[in-house]
């Protein structure tokens, strides 16, 4: 994994977008050269194939080729290669339409990046699908066989196919262990010769207690000084799962580690990216909106609008803005309710506006407003609020920034409507407070489009 701007990206997957990048913009500096245009034209000609990389990166992200773990056919993701070549045909042209007449028609222009753009999706699919899974394996060893060292196993496996576990190290006060007595490695040579045998790359300590000679830190030193990464449990899932585990995390570690930093530049740079990506959503969207408008009055009587009061940040209450998709009457008794996955309360209009996240729209005139962000934790009424935060710890920590439209628990959690859910999307939450920055607000905003396309997560 890589840290860029606090956030962790997979070394594969970055190597996989400069690629892709890089291949469609070949391309068409192919055909430049082999033409014979001057200076000038080819630096513009070059600025417009890296648009238009950028463009289909955004595509491809959006339709899950960029996803390590994925439940899809062969045949799924011909299927979105193939939409992802219809949707490069109108890009491309319109891109390259803008370029003035040169010794290169727009045409052939066009054609190359095409070409380029194909190489690319075929490598998609081959990556995806046919790669030897042997190449740039990641070893990593589990100090610990109780329920933390088998619960890190279990992600190791599930969240990422490019790891490999080679074994459980037990800790000398483990009294029993919840790990396969197969995984569990030979304590006849110490942590330091095992690790070095065995060509370890990172050792996870998954101790569920470090005192009394739990942890042989002389060992775990020496496994460090030899390249060996060394991480604890917290940090592990940060960094694999994208979020901060509430049994694995301390205040202490929370307080004396690095992130959960606001400052003003990076508060007044948000404030800019958000008005700005308002406002071009809003021109985009407002045909879409107008049409939801109008069902929404033939469907049911009522009023379009829907304005609920939620928590925002620091704790300041606001009236957040949705296109109705409920009945009139659907909280009459005056007791909050969770929305629920069939919820009998939800119009015709309603249900498919919310499966494609069409009644959040209004939402962007509350980021106008400055009452909301972007992207940041779901906004929660504060009946709600007041019973989670007084059962799960650390709940109140994400009113430190602003809600957003959009989030990290909103695109890596599907939608709960339980305490349950709750304290599984806080650690997503956590994970964003933690690490919030430009590069991160677009990576979940890159991801929401997937999310939208794929109607995931829709209640």
């Amino acid at each position: 994994m890589i840290k860029i701007f606090n956030h962790y990206l997979h070394r594969r997957t970055l190597q996989q977008i400069f690629f892709d990048l890089g291949l469609v913009v070949l391309a068409v500096l192919a055909v430049v050269i082999w033409k014979g245009e001057d200076l000038t034209s080819m630096v513009s000609l070059l600025g417009h194939a890296s648009l238009l990389s950028l463009g289909m990166l955004v595509v491809n992200a959006a339709l899950g080729f960029y996803q390590r773990i994925h439940n899809r056919s062969l045949n799924q993701s011909r299927a979105r290669a193939a939409l992802s070549l219809v949707l490069a045909v109108p890009l491309t042209y319109g891109i390259f339409s803008l370029f003035p007449q040169s010794s290169t028609d727009r045409e052939t222009l066009a054609m190359a990046a095409m070409v380029g753009f194909t190489l690319v999706l075929l490598h998609r699919v081959y990556v995806v699908h046919s790669m030897p899974q042997s190449m740039m394996r990641h070893r990593v060893l589990v100090f610990g066989t109780g329920p933390r060292a088998a619960l890190v196993g279990k992600t190791l496996k599930n969240e990422d196919p490019h790891v490999d576990v080679v074994g459980y190290y037990a800790s000398p006060n483990e009294a029993e262990s919840e790990v396969s007595a197969w995984g569990i490695l030979s304590k006849h040579k110490s942590l330091t010769d095992t690790a070095l045998e065995l060509e370890v790359d990172e050792i996870v300590v998954a101790l569920m207690e470090r005192r009394g000679g739990s942890m042989p830190l002389r060992e775990l030193l020496d496994c460090k000084l030899h390249g060996v990464r060394v991480v604890d449990v917290a940090t592990h899932f940060e960094k694999t799962k994208g979020q901060i585990r509430l049994d694995s995390v301390n205040a202490g570690w929370l307080i004396f580690g690095d992130g959960f930093s606001q400052g003003g530049l990076r508060t007044a740079v948000k404030r800019l990216f958000d008005i700005a990506s308002a406002l071009v959503l809003i021109v985009l969207t407002l045909p879409i909106m107008l049409v939801t408008m109008l069902l929404v009055v033939l469907e049911s009587p009522g009023p379009v609008f829907y304005r609920q009061e939620r928590v925002g940040f620091n704790g300041r209450l606001f009236n957040v803005i949705k296109f109705r998709s409920m009945r009139t009457d659907a909280e009459k008794d005056g007791t909050p309710r969770w929305a629920a996955a069939q919820d009998d309360r939800v119009t015709k209009v309603g249900k498919f506006i919310r499966k494609v996240r069409i009644d959040e729209l209004p939402q962007l005139f509350c980021v106008l407003n400055g009452d909301m962000s972007m992207v940041g934790p779901r906004p929660e009424r504060p009946y709600f609020v007041d019973q989670l935060t007084r059962q799960i710890p650390y709940y109140a920590v994400r009113q430190s920034v602003k809600p957003g439209v959009t989030g990290w628990a909103q695109v890596r959690y599907h939608y709960g409507a339980t305490l349950e859910d709750s304290a599984e999307k806080l650690q997503y939450d956590l994970y964003y407070v933690k690490n919030h920055s430009l590069f991160l607000d677009v990576v979940i905003l890159f991801e929401t489009v997937g999310v939208v396309l794929m109607a995931k997560g829709s209640r």
